[in-house]
């Protein structure tokens, strides 16, 4: 709730701050984007990290005679998360998002909201997860009343679906959008609200640990309210009103010769099939069974006695 609040705040403040959007531009020139790497020492500690704990669950489990629990299908999953998450925010995507293009930037978000958070889960699927915290560190947290609390909230498939609508709905805000390339702290806490909507959505439909908090049909519908949800709230934005964010109108610089009008009708199809892509798949999976089982079910009028 705390961070729910906090985002809220952060975002609030935002909408009300002044914006010099002409003021961004021309931080690396067009020339130089190619080499815009920026290794910041955070995203990749917090990289390092995730793959250490990772390896860790995956060797004591291994030893442990349990190699079907953890095989080099979920390490190549796993990782593959968190090079996408640290891609995602330290390659020259973030550059040319925050400057020239805004269907980059919403690339970007994309990454952080589906593809790496659905990677991970993939990859911590089966009893992974309860071996990635150390024990030294778990147990303290368990018999913590607070601790417990909180996660049961935050595992609430309708704080999973409040968290991920309502993030990309406020960032997607042209005053918040536009203070968040203004101001690095709130551009960082942006990406960190995307990553961690899209970990507790994620924790949801794929449910690594079983934990059974909704059915299949019950992840089903999830996926399917935050497909239509996500539409709802952003296609207004992008697709309506002419241009929605100064930031990119006002760059003397176009890329792939797109017009600031163009770049945000993009964007706009780039987030529809990233998600059809990522979450359509996902509900696919897990309706597959179900309607095998719709299809082979005898019908009422097959199944009595031929009179």
């Amino acid at each position: 709730m705390r961070c729910l609040t906090c985002l809220s705040v952060a975002v609030g403040a935002a909408l009300v701050a002044p914006v010099a959007a002409s003021a961004h531009g021309d931080r690396v020139p067009v020339d130089q984007l190619a080499s815009a790497w920026r290794f910041e020492a955070a995203p990749i500690a917090v990289a390092l990290l995730a793959l250490a704990l990772f390896a860790r669950a995956f060797v004591r489990l291994r030893r442990r005679g349990r190699a079907d629990h953890a095989n080099w299908h979920h390490a190549t999953l796993f990782g593959a998360g968190v090079l996408v998450a640290l891609l995602a925010l330290v390659s020259p995507l973030d550059a040319i998002g925050e400057e020239y293009l805004l269907v980059a930037h919403m690339g970007q978000h994309q990454l952080l909201l589906d593809l790496s958070p659905a990677l991970v889960m993939l990859g911590l699927r089966g009893p992974l997860g309860a071996f990635l915290i150390p024990p030294r560190v778990l147990r303290p947290l368990a018999r913590n009343g607070a601790v417990r609390a909180a996660f049961r909230f935050l595992t609430r498939w309708q704080v999973a679906l409040t968290a991920f609508v309502g993030s990309i709905a406020a960032w997607h805000v042209p005053g918040a959008y536009e203070a968040a390339l203004e101001h690095q702290w709130l551009h960082d806490l942006e990406h960190l609200s995307f990553a961690f909507a899209g970990a507790l959505l994620w924790l949801q439909i794929i449910d690594p640990g079983r934990r059974n908090e909704l059915s299949r049909v019950g992840r089903v519908y999830l996926g399917l309210t935050v497909l239509a949800a996500v539409h709802l709230v952003v296609h207004p934005i992008l697709l309506t009103g002419g241009v929605r964010y100064g930031v990119y109108a006002h760059q003397d610089e176009r890329l792939l010769g797109l017009s600031a009008t163009a770049d945000q009708h993009w964007a706009a199809v780039l987030m529809t099939v990233e998600e059809l892509l990522v979450l359509g798949t996902a509900i696919l999976v897990l309706a597959w069974p179900l309607l095998l089982r719709l299809t082979s079910a005898p019908s009422p009028s097959a199944s009595r006695d031929p009179e």
